[in-house]
């Protein structure tokens, strides 16, 4: 049912810096709010460890002095901003004082009355919550288009969470949905695809012993792992419904075949005793998000495969240890214990497993026939999303972030230019783009002296986070950019290719994508909070707080507006958090007129321009939410909640079309404590049901445009 939410006039709340949905293991606290339960499933652990980037390449601070030292001159302006950030109780919607209208680039901002700004945001916004549903703004529904276990197939069985097996999970809808995309099919028909990105065992099985997994657990396990491509309808009130039993319907696991291609196919180390030609690899792991091309494809980024493989701490060989150790594989027995059995999770009997994983994966959802494809041209490292963009003269460039504390921004631009139309020729081309092509990645500069980035997110003197940037070519075809790597070795070991090349280490970059309107590139920086901690990289004026907690999103402007060129120019959009705390920055617009927001992990865009952000790890006490920005003229930086999900759970693959709001809702009630047997969400079925990740839709109750 939809749950009319509270009314405030400014859903503001003050920051809360420990807690809400939980915390990670003590002895390294999360960055954000989220459950160690979440911590443990999803990324292994990863902020319970130092970080993998462990290289001395120089800092975005490093320029600066240098630059600054050359200048020797401060830049004239106004000071903007304040002090460190205060640190206190949640205390609920508070209105904040009204303050007088900063100027940014677009110029003079004006407060909107309440429902009034750009065309797409003109709704009221969520107030921060916790309630255990999907809360959306008044005049607004929702529902639920499908759950983990629903049948895709005729013979699908019913799900029950006591009657599991791998057998019904390959037929039906996998678990911990992350992307999301709807692809055009017939009049009131789409096709929607989805990821499935990671187990989390306790809250699936009753009576689940992590300790002693059973081989049906497991290859349960396996099998909700994966995508899905479902077709689903209108229905009369405004809904989407799955098409059980579609031609198209689909699903992909941990042992569907995949095919290996590009410059790295067939090479000795990704050969294998079941693969020894290299090329087949069975399965995608760890799914986060992805994008979709203009040739009709879907691309789906593996993350944090690190975890799954076990005996790491068995490798002698120095470059093979470094090489794991780089991209976060650690240790001996895994968390969910595969490596007991399939031996090719075990890295003392198959070394080269590992580098299978990590790669984009282009599928084609219209071909029931299809083998998806890893894409190894465009390099291995924790992707978290890739969506293309076409260039001026027609080739192909796909925006990647790497989501790890201090890694780095990719940028893939393709040889060849796409070939419109659907006929044969031109599928047979397009097939081809993302197999050949130039792999770079970023190093961005400020225009501020670093003495003015003093990690407090208190603005330089120009009013800006803001600068330049280059883009550093890393691999071409067979040729290798960076000394003492071959093509195929930058490709398999993207990150220690990026550490000699120099490029500025991030705030967990996570989605990135070119704006359909604009052309500009948005980036999700979650959150760091080891930025400025001893022995790690400080604040520099794109990613200007130290211990951040709360994230930023960065704006990126191409040369001339072209995809393919090397040189860039940056700003921040937001500096998230409390908009009371003085160390948050909303584009310039007025704080007291904002939502709050924390961790931006995935983002969208409506039709009118606007950016759709949604978060993951709320820091602030609220329940994770989906975000409209303003990002252009007298609105640029208002922010507005559109929705909250239930508790425990993280929003993920927005997609924001004319009439209908969707995203997936993944790990509800994944709290500390939770199990199957003692849940602490019962959403979406209620009573005393175990949580469902599901993906929710929202529309008006009027029919009318979202937002307008």
């Amino acid at each position: 049912m939809t749950i009319t939410p509270e009314r405030p006039l400014l859903p503001v709340v003050t920051l809360r810096t420990e807690g809400g949905a939980g915390t990670c293991p003590p002895e390294a606290p999360c960055a954000s709010g989220r459950a160690a339960l979440t911590c443990r499933y999803r990324c292994g652990d990863a902020c319970a460890h130092d970080a993998p980037n462990t290289s001395d390449n120089e800092t975005f601070a490093d320029v600066m002095a240098r630059a600054a030292s050359r200048r020797g001159v401060l830049r004239a302006g106004a000071v903007i901003g304040a002090a460190t950030a205060a640190t206190v109780a949640f205390s609920g919607p508070v209105a904040a004082a009204p303050v007088s209208a900063p100027t940014g680039k677009g110029g003079p901002t004006k407060p909107p009355k309440p429902g009034r700004g750009p065309h797409g945001l003109r709704f009221e916004p969520v107030a921060p919550n916790t309630a255990d549903a999907v809360t959306v703004p008044p005049g607004y529904r929702q529902d639920v288009v499908i759950r983990w276990g629903d049948p895709l197939f005729k013979d699908s069985p019913r799900w029950s969470v006591d009657r599991q097996s791998a057998a019904a999970q390959r037929r039906q809808f996998g678990f911990n949905n992350d992307f999301l995309a709807l692809l055009p099919l017939s009049r009131g028909t789409q096709l929607l695809v989805a990821n499935h990105e990671y187990t989390s065992e306790e809250l699936m099985y009753p009576g689940y012993d992590p300790a002693n997994p059973t081989r049906e657990q497991v290859e349960t396990s396996w099998a909700a792992h994966g995508l899905s491509v479902v077709a689903v309808r209108e229905t009369r009130s405004g809904s989407l419904e799955p098409i059980v039993g579609h031609q198209l319907n689909r699903r992909f696991h941990t042992q569907t075949e995949f095919r290996l291609t590009g410059p790295v196919a067939g090479h000795p180390l990704v050969r294998t005793k079941a693969d020894p030609r290299g090329r087949t690899v069975l399965g995608t792991l760890n799914n986060c998000a992805g994008g979709t091309t203009p040739w009709g494809t879907w691309l789906t980024a593996e993350e944090n495969f690190n975890q799954y493989f076990a005996n790491a701490a068995t490798v002698t060989d120095p470059t093979t240890a470094a090489r794991l150790a780089r991209y976060g594989v650690a240790g001996t027995a895994s968390e969910r214990q595969w490596e007991k059995f399939d031996d090719r999770f075990d890295l003392a009997k198959e070394p080269n497993e590992v580098n299978r994983f990590g790669w984009i994966v282009e599928v084609d959802p219209y071909d029931p026939r299809a083998v998806p494809r890893k894409r190894t041209a465009l390099g291995r490292f924790k992707h978290e999303a890739a969506q293309p963009r076409i260039n001026k003269d027609g080739r192909v460039a796909v925006y990647m972030g790497d989501d790890e504390r201090f890694d780095y921004l990719y940028k893939f631009v393709s040889r060849d230019r796409m070939k419109k139309g659907r006929s044969a020729s031109a599928k047979r081309h397009n097939d081809t783009l993302l197999d050949h092509g130039t792999l770079y990645v970023a190093k961005l500069t400020g225009d501020s002296p670093t003495s003015q980035i003093d990690g407090t997110g208190t603005l330089p003197k120009d009013g800006e986070f803001d600068g330049s940037g280059t883009w550093i070519p890393l691999v071409s075809g067979t040729k290798s950019f960076v000394k003492g790597f071959t093509a195929e070795e930058v490709l398999l070991f993207t990150r220690q290719a990026a550490d000699v090349a120099g490029a500025t280490k991030m705030d967990r970059p996570e989605d990135v994508e070119p704006s359909p309107v604009s052309g500009k590139v948005y980036v999700a920086l979650t959150n760091n909070s080891n930025r400025g901690a001893a022995g790690k990289a400080g604040a520099d004026e794109a990613n200007p707080r130290n211990a951040n907690k709360n994230g930023h999103v960065l704006e990126l402007t191409e040369h001339r507006n072209d995809s393919g060129a090397t040189r860039f120019a940056w700003s921040l959009l937001l500096v998230c958090g409390d908009p009371n705390d003085p160390a948050t920055y909303f584009g310039g617009y007025d704080k007291s007129q904002v939502s709050p927001i924390s961790c931006p992990d995935n983002v969208t865009f409506d039709r009118h321009g606007n950016l759709w952000v949604s978060t993951d790890g709320n820091a602030l006490g609220s329940n994770d939410g989906l975000f409209g920005v303003a990002v252009e003229g007298r609105d640029r930086g208002l922010t507005r909640q559109f929705l909250t999900v239930p508790l425990g759970a993280e929003t993920c693959g927005p997609v924001v079309q004319r009439h209908r709001v969707l995203v997936c809702v993944q790990h509800p009630g994944e709290k500390d404590g939770a199990s199957a047997d003692a849940p602490a969400s019962h959403w979406p079925d209620g009573g005393s049901s175990v949580p469902r990740p599901s993906v929710a839709v929202v529309w008006r109750k009027d029919g009318r445009e979202i937002g307008v």
